[in-house]
């Protein structure tokens, strides 16, 4: 930054604080939304169309998903819909399947999730799925048909 940057900062009367306001970020918010006709989805796409700071709305019918990109906070447009259609509206619960582990592991699958989609779980108890401990190890590579050594029965 050279020394012209500085200035404007120096001789702006403005404000009575000399902290800087900070920038809200460009960012997606998707949204999990009933929505059953074309009313309703024109509803939702209008209450959050007026909303200052959005650059574009999607709604897709089918999966009952809202996305929403613009300099806004999730969760204000959360709030938003919930109060200008009476909805009951929540943040995306879900990920795709490929991301997942174990995609069927209880508490992981939803009947519910759109086709693709299985629940996001941040539950640290969710990650003993993913590794074995050392005695299930064992237990699996001793009856191995890679490691002809390793069982002592046969």
């Amino acid at each position: 930054m050279g020394a012209l940057d500085h200035f404007p900062r120096l001789f702006d009367c403005s404000h009575g604080s000399s902290k800087l306001k900070k920038r809200k970020q460009l960012q997606t918010v998707e949204i999990k939304v009933r929505i059953d006709c074309e009313g309703c989805e024109r509803k939702v796409k209008r209450a959050l169309e007026g909303m200052k700071g959005v650059k574009q709305v999607d709604v897709e019918r089918k999966a009952n998903k809202v996305t929403v990109v613009g300099y806004v906070e999730p969760s204000k447009v959360v709030a938003r819909v919930a109060y200008r259609t009476g909805k009951k509206a929540e943040l995306w619960p879900y990920v795709p399947y490929d991301v997942v582990a174990h995609p069927y592991a209880p508490g992981v699958y939803d009947k519910k999730a759109p086709s693709g989609y299985v629940r996001r779980v941040d539950d640290p108890q969710m990650s003993h799925l993913a590794r074995a401990s050392s005695t299930e190890v064992r237990y699996t590579t001793a009856f191995s048909d890679e490691n002809p050594q390793a069982c002592a029965i046969m």
